[in-house]
């Protein structure tokens, strides 16, 4: 056998059969991953200080509803377009919302801002509890303070745009 003939039997059986099996491998992770953009539906966000989450937002209806600085209750309907949740989707999988647990409760005795966050899909959903004085991990407590800003910011954002 020449060494060029090696060079190609080594590559036909070895090389080629690698690259097959992680095409198929990696191919079959994208599909079955748990929450796919095309499969999103919808999320909502609902906070408030203590137990009363006045402030609320749905991205299926659009109703937006938030209590002022002055104490009254503004309500809009706004609905975000598919490039707005199409980032809030990727951001909440770079922070890893998936894997955060359902319930984030702190000390109750103390009156902190509570959250809830909700992404749903056709099959699955993921919701989350958190209480801004959860005393965990501080890390998971930072991802979710920046999960919240993130999707606080896309709402004013809209706000803003529908304002003008």
């Amino acid at each position: 056998m020449t060494d060029k003939t090696r060079k190609i039997f080594f590559g036909i059986t070895i090389v080629v059969p690698i690259l097959l099996y992680c095409g198929y491998y990696y191919g079959m992770m994208v599909k079955n991953a748990p929450y796919r953009f095309t499969d999103f539906q919808y999320f909502r966000l609902e906070y408030g200080l203590n137990d009363s989450l006045v402030n609320k937002y749905n991205s299926k209806t659009g109703n937006y509803q938030y209590e002022t600085t002055g104490g009254h209750v503004k309500q809009l309907n706004m609905k975000l377009s598919k490039d707005n949740l199409l980032y809030l989707h990727r951001k909440a999988a770079d922070l890893g919302f998936w894997n955060f647990p359902e319930q984030e409760k702190g000390d109750s005795k103390k009156p902190a801002p509570k959250y809830l966050i909700e992404f749903v899909y056709k099959e699955k959903s993921k919701k989350v509890y958190f209480d801004q004085n959860y005393d965990g991990d501080p890390s998971l407590k930072d991802a979710n303070m920046r999960l919240i800003k993130e999707i606080q910011k896309v709402l004013d954002e809209r706000e803003e745009n529908l304002v003008k």
